[in-house]
């Protein structure tokens, strides 16, 4: 059966931030803030929370980012939906932007809620779903929940370099969710594949009014 350009990036995009939120609420709702369960040597399971963007980076106020986010998702649906019935635009692009959408979608319900139907409480104590005492936070300032720490390897730098002699590296060190890694993997696939999409993403329009 055929799918769609419409109907891969809704199921795409509902997907991903149904299976990244069941994910955090079940970390959330079994974790310790800080818990970790060791996997194998290179993955892990490590319940922080953070107020930043992807990888736990931050860039302004929390209500700015929450914000921020809103609008990135609706503008990023909005130009999903004026490009699934274009000729000239493979499904490949559309699930890369559906991807990006998604996990940018993912971390907005975290903002948006997750202070208000959880607690917070002081490890070893898990959080609990709708608490009689009400949640941590307001409305738009819920934290992130992260997860997927993968420590791949390490080293010690050797003495003589310079800057970093003797100081210890691991590769990888970020602690993300679900939706982190669906808009890493959509825009890295998107930048390897479909860079003339992003450059001229309007041909087929321009070329009709012409």
């Amino acid at each position: 059966m055929k799918i769609s350009k419409g109907l891969l990036a809704t199921l795409i995009i509902v997907g991903i931030v149904i299976l990244d939120q069941v994910l955090k609420i079940w970390v959330k709702t079994n974790f310790y803030l800080g818990e970790s369960v060791h996997i194998t040597d290179w993955f892990q399971l490590v319940f922080i929370e953070n107020n930043g963007m992807a990888f736990g980076m931050e860039l302004g106020n929390k209500l700015f980012l929450t914000l921020f986010r809103i609008v990135a998702v609706s503008l990023g649906i909005w130009y999903i939906s004026r490009i699934v019935s274009r000729n000239d635009i493979p499904k490949g692009y559309v699930a890369c932007c559906s991807l990006i959408a998604a996990g940018a979608a993912g971390n907005i319900f975290d903002c948006l809620f997750y202070g208000l139907i959880f607690n917070n409480p002081l490890p070893p104590e898990v959080a609990t779903f709708l608490p009689e005492a009400g949640g941590y936070a307001s409305l738009f300032y819920g934290k992130v929940v992260d997860m997927f720490y993968f420590p791949l390897f390490s080293f010690n730098w050797p003495q003589w370099m310079p800057f970093v002699g003797g100081e210890h590296f691991l590769f990888f060190q970020p602690i993300f969710n679900l939706a982190d890694a669906a808009i890493s993997v959509g825009i890295f696939i998107l930048i390897l594949f479909y860079s003339k999409h992003l450059s001229s993403p309007n041909t087929e329009e321009k070329s009709s009014e012409s």
